[in-house]
């Protein structure tokens, strides 16, 4: 087992992030779907009629229908679908071949417009047959393809446009006697600000007056929210609780914690933009192989001393049949099939080359605070240690006291209580017992709620049925001033989490936590759940050099989280799980969203890559098994063996059923 790793706070990089580049990109993205809804209508209404048209469908039909200047319409109607309908793909190969990062686009650009190409001069007095039909065929499919694709997978993220939610879009400016209301932009270092009652805070600083509790869990990780007092630092995007303070500005703007974790964000995701999926890779060896195919069958057959127009048909056959019609529907239909049942299963996926990738993870970070653990600062157990009083009185008359605070721990109480529907009484003579506890009157007797630090200044001996090894916090309860019980909290392990890591490791997978929270309670959590190590106390910028150093040890590394503390870690791991119950920063950096917030749905993402990337392969089999079959006979070097344009329509057809087909029995394999 790999020993802990308890490391340092460090301080991050500060950097500048152009004004939140990730605003709006959700919104370009269901334009995006929806303007390839509008192409791909378009471009099957302008279909009909070229198929008619076509000399070659008729034949393979066995009709005919013309008329004077036929062809002509034709060359129209092709020209408008194919600067129409194809003008992504044109739009997408230069965009490839400027990231030289040729795929998919680059394969169905170079077919439509070698076909558009040819085609054209035959209608101006080119010896040779059309290919319109093939032409508008490919178009209306692949557009059909990436339409089906981009709804069943919104991968525009939100992340960054989530993370300047986070930050209130005002603070309260106090102004010598006044306060004054001003925008967050506005703030200068050294400004003093006011934070009310469950505020958002707006900057980072220092409080100058006043104390309360903050609930950081969001921003750090750590469960418990943390009490700050004048002197203390404070972090913009921190939600304060009842009690109101000053603060005075450190850090605004680009300086700020969040605007680096928005940085950090952004980086990891456009490192990771660059992968490529499935489907481009195979689309970029069939492109190639269409180019090579096409320039070598031309060169041949000129060789050979064969007219300029029986070597240009046969290039144009061949490259024409090299990008298979089969492709465009063979992974998008497995996706969008994947992504439904995936969904039906409590998984969201988000990115499908991650997801495709799922199959080869070697290793998971998991985030505690809300992914292993409930997240919630809960009573884990609680004792009566007296015959004269029941555990369930005790706690009664506990939470009795307890309402009249807002500390987490009171509430955590007052929480179980009402669970365990306990009767509360009224409570007389309330008092708050500076850094040590409560007291107060509960049916004519004086009760206090103490931590342990009271105990050891009376001289109270603490009782060994409260020891333990556990990260728990744990309260004692004096009733006229004896020692009558004790509560205990904790951020509780979630009971789904021991059966997912049992089914993990299973699968031989190293597994790892890292978390905001203390050392004491990671090590705790870590060794209930016999995990492989922790990493405690870790900032975002930790939990992302965590991700790396596994990754440069070759490992293929999961990460699952639910805070905006995660969000860096998820956008750099080889696959980003977010908890569904956590912010929406960490579901929309992720790759893949629990929506039940069950760690068990992690090992259904293992099983269900395996199934999905099983079912794309077969996919793609089918889909090119026909092009490699039909590509040496469109050259026509094999004598007798030469593939009209009717034959591999056939075969076209039959390609694209079959895959279709195929792609609906991956519901079986995905029970």
């Amino acid at each position: 087992m790999e020993h802990h790793r308890h490391t340092s706070n460090q301080e991050h990089h500060a950097q500048d992030h152009s004004k939140h580049s990730g605003s709006g990109h959700h919104g370009h993205h269901a334009h995006m779907i929806e303007d390839f809804k509008k192409r791909f209508w378009v471009s099957i209404v302008l279909t009909v009629p070229i198929l008619a048209l076509s000399k070659m469908i008729q034949e393979w039909l066995g009709f005919e229908f013309g008329f004077a200047g036929d062809q002509y319409v034709l060359f129209g109607l092709s020209s408008l679908i194919f600067f129409y309908g194809g003008w992504p793909f044109l739009k997408g190969l230069i965009d490839e071949v400027k990231e030289k990062t040729p795929g998919m686009m680059l394969l169905i650009a170079v077919a439509i417009t070698v076909a558009y190409g040819y085609s054209s001069a035959v209608v101006f007095g080119l010896e040779g047959k059309d290919f319109f039909w093939e032409l508008a065929t490919l178009i209306v499919i692949m557009l059909l393809g990436h339409w089906i694709e981009m709804k069943s997978v919104m991968g525009a993220s939100r992340a960054l446009e989530l993370l300047v939610q986070m930050m209130p879009a005002e603070a309260h400016l106090v102004h010598d006697d006044h306060v004054m209301d001003v925008k967050v932009s506005e703030l200068k270092k050294n400004d003093i600000i006011l934070i009310k009652a469950n505020e958002k805070l707006p900057a980072d600083g220092i409080i100058v007056e006043g104390e309360s509790y903050l609930d950081e869990s969001m921003l750090t990780g750590e469960s418990k929210p943390a009490k700050k007092a004048k002197g203390d630092q404070v972090i913009g995007g921190s939600v304060n609780g009842n009690q109101s303070f000053k603060v005075k500005v450190e850090k605004t703007g680009e300086e700020s914690y969040l605007n680096k974790v928005i940085k950090l964000v952004q980086d990891a995701q456009k490192a990771k933009s660059k992968t490529q999926n499935l489907a481009n890779t195979a689309a970029k060896w069939l492109a190639y192989v269409a180019i090579s195919a096409g320039a070598i069958t031309l060169i041949v057959w000129l060789a050979m001393g064969k007219p300029m127009d029986y070597a240009l048909e046969r290039m144009v056959t061949v490259m024409v049949i090299s990008c298979p019609h089969a492709l465009g529907l063979a992974i998008p239909l497995v996706v969008a099939i994947s992504t439904a049942v995936s969904a039906g299963k409590g998984l969201l996926i988000r990115n499908r080359t991650a997801f495709e990738n799922a199959r080869k993870i070697t290793a998971f970070v998991f985030d505690k605070t809300g992914t292993l653990t409930e997240g919630k600062f809960g009573v884990s157990r609680f004792e009566s240690l007296t015959k004269s009083l029941s555990k369930e009185e005790m706690m009664a008359a506990v939470a009795s006291l307890e309402q009249s605070s807002e500390h987490p721990i009171a509430q955590g109480i007052v929480k179980a209580a009402k669970e365990a529907k306990l009767k509360l009484k009224n409570v007389k003579s309330f008092e708050s017992l500076t850094s040590k506890g409560i007291q107060g009157r509960v049916d004519g007797k004086n009760w206090k709620v103490v931590s342990p630090g009271y105990l050891r200044e009376k001289n109270i001996d603490i009782p060994k049925e409260a020891g333990s090894d556990a990260a728990e916090t744990i309260v004692f309860v004096i009733r006229e001033d004896k020692l009558v019980g004790f509560i205990a909290l904790s951020d509780k392990i979630r009971e789904e989490s021991t059966e997912a890591i049992k089914t993990l490791r299973a699968k031989g997978m190293k597994l790892f936590m890292a978390t905001g929270d203390n050392e004491k309670t990671a090590k705790a959590v870590s060794e209930k759940l016999d995990l492989d190590g922790y990493y405690s106390e870790v900032l975002p910028d930790q939990k992302v050099d965590i991700i790396k150093k596994l990754q440069k040890e070759g490992h293929f590394v999961a990460m699952t989280g639910d805070g905006v503390n995660d969000a860096p870690a998820l956008a750099q791991a080889n696959v980003g799980i977010a908890v569904g119950s956590g912010t929406d920063v960490a579901a929309e950096t992720a790759d893949i969203i629990l929506v039940n917030s069950n760690p068990k749905d992690i090992a259904n993402l293992v099983i269900f890559g395996r199934a999905t990337y099983k079912k794309m392969i077969q996919n793609l089999v089918w889909a090119t098994g026909y092009n490699a079959f039909a590509l040496p006979l469109a050259t026509g070097f094999i004598p007798g063996l030469v593939i009209s344009p009717a034959i591999g329509a056939v075969f076209m057809s039959l390609s694209t059923v079959i895959v279709a087909i195929n792609a609906q029995l991956l519901r079986r394999s995905m029970k």
